[in-house]
């Protein structure tokens, strides 16, 4: 439903996306993540049609962006970051007069307000001044904008951003509701939306992508990914230590407070193996359990580390974005 065929932005001697490619299907929500200045933004702009490319495309529904946008645009709904509104317009009037652009009209036109508003949950606001509204109702009107025509694609940049946690929720239960019937792109630096909400995942950083996987697999990446806390009594140290190093499947052993922490080779699972041994030696096991990892340090990792893909196409200093037009380049 949604191909990235690729896409790159420069501007001036600057890169800010580098030949970005992914595909999104229906039924998908994908995770749109990098650090600030990655080209996230400026990657969905150019999807969306609002920034030609520097070269690439990207195509909707099968319709190339730049050769048929109109047709592109009709299967899309997009929600911008800090979506702009027309403050001075109802709710109603606001959704009335998108619904005109998108064509809509008579039955067609009603049945899709009634829709967006219900869905958005905005009717008990319809009639209100969109200025008065809190940043969380006016993160629905931006989401009905975006639904009003029922679109099979859309694309959302950073939708729960400065909403409080019920907001927040009521954000993702709209996106859960919505995602079995269509291809979605989240944008989003909160990773637990992610785990929450995507079925797969793609990081970009200095505008290139380095990942591209669902949840689970981008986790084991975590080089603690699978490692054991393990924690026995009445045994030394130094015999634990010995016995659990001798397994085949463990990398490194460490002394952690009162108990060691176990690290696999290659994520193997170690429990089954663990357990055994200390069936075997007769340990008296106080616990032993998976040492938590985050999506957020597999995320720090991938965009931080100096040796990775990510440190590539790094700007040099006289390329800093100075200008407003680089400026929107830059998230």
């Amino acid at each position: 439903m949604i191909k990235a065929v690729n896409l790159t932005k420069d501007y001036g001697n600057f890169r800010a996306v580098d030949q970005v490619g992914f595909k999104v299907e229906k039924g998908d929500v994908l995770g749109f993540l990098g650090p600030n200045g990655a080209g996230k933004s400026t990657t969905m702009k150019m999807i969306t049609g609002f920034l030609p490319p520097t070269a690439g495309t990207a195509e909707i529904g099968g319709n190339d962006i730049r050769e048929k946008p109109i047709e592109a645009k009709r299967l899309l709904g997009y929600l911008p970051e800090s979506g702009p509104l027309y403050q001075e317009m109802t709710v109603l009037e606001f959704l009335r007069f998108i619904s005109e652009i998108r064509g809509l009209k008579g039955k067609a036109q009603t049945d899709a307000l009634t829709r967006a508003l219900g869905i958005c949950r905005l009717e008990q606001v319809r009639h209100q001044i969109i200025e008065t509204l809190s940043k969380g109702f006016r993160q629905r009107v931006g989401m009905a904008q975006a639904i009003l025509h029922d679109p099979p694609c859309l694309i959302m940049d950073e939708p729960t951003d400065g909403l409080d946690p019920n907001q927040k929720q009521e954000v993702r239960k709209l996106i859960a509701d919505m995602k079995s019937e269509k291809a979605i792109i989240l944008s989003t630096h909160i990773l637990e939306e992610v785990q929450a909400m995507c079925n797969r995942v793609i990081i970009i950083a200095h505008g290139k992508l380095i990942a591209d996987e669902t949840p689970d697999k981008l986790l084991r990446r975590h080089p603690h990914f699978n490692a054991i806390h393990l924690s026995i009594s009445e045994t030394p140290a130094a015999t634990v230590r010995e016995s659990v190093g001798n397994l085949s499947k463990v990398a490194k052993i460490e002394k952690n407070g009162d108990g060691f922490s176990i690290f696999p080779r290659e994520g193997a699972d170690l429990k089954e193996e663990l357990w055994n041994l200390a069936h075997e030696q007769n340990w008296k096991i106080k616990s032993l359990e998976n040492m938590p990892v985050r999506l957020e340090e597999v995320f720090a990792n991938l965009t931080q580390n100096p040796n990775s893909n990510s440190a590539k196409n790094e700007p040099a200093p006289n390329q800093i974005r100075k200008d407003p037009e680089t400026a929107v380049a830059g998230r």
